[in-house]
């Protein structure tokens, strides 16, 4: 079964699929502050799905990053590094790109495991 929650015309924020869960992108909560900022707001918005869906960041599975200038690389990692657990990082990608804004300076997508499937 498929459940899909929040979802709009374009999107679901959080689609579950056997065990899985699948978040839309994510962005800050300011784009007008700086990259550990954003990156920092970014994946408190990550928790709060996580959590809504039934999982939290040692369960993620996978993330893709999406950051506008590698110029941003290492600050980025500073603020994700010290979010990620130790001993749970997931598989991960960060590759540079458009951003949909032009403020923004980071964006992520995530699959993660449900802590405890139906």
């Amino acid at each position: 079964m498929i459940q899909r929650i929040d979802t709009k015309q374009r999107m679901s924020r959080i689609v579950k699929h056997n065990g899985t869960i699948y978040l839309c992108g994510q962005v800050c909560k300011d784009a007008e502050q700086g990259i550990k900022e954003q990156t920092a707001t970014m994946l408190e918005k990550v928790d709060e799905l996580l959590l809504q869906a039934g999982s939290d960041r040692e369960h993620i599975l996978s993330a893709t990053i999406y950051i506008k200038d590698m110029k941003y690389f290492s600050e980025m990692n500073e603020v994700w590094d010290a979010w990620v657990p130790e001993g749970h990082a997931p598989a991960r990608a960060c590759v540079e790109a458009a951003m949909a804004r032009d403020a923004l300076l980071v964006e992520i997508s995530v699959i993660a495991a449900e802590i405890n499937p139906a």
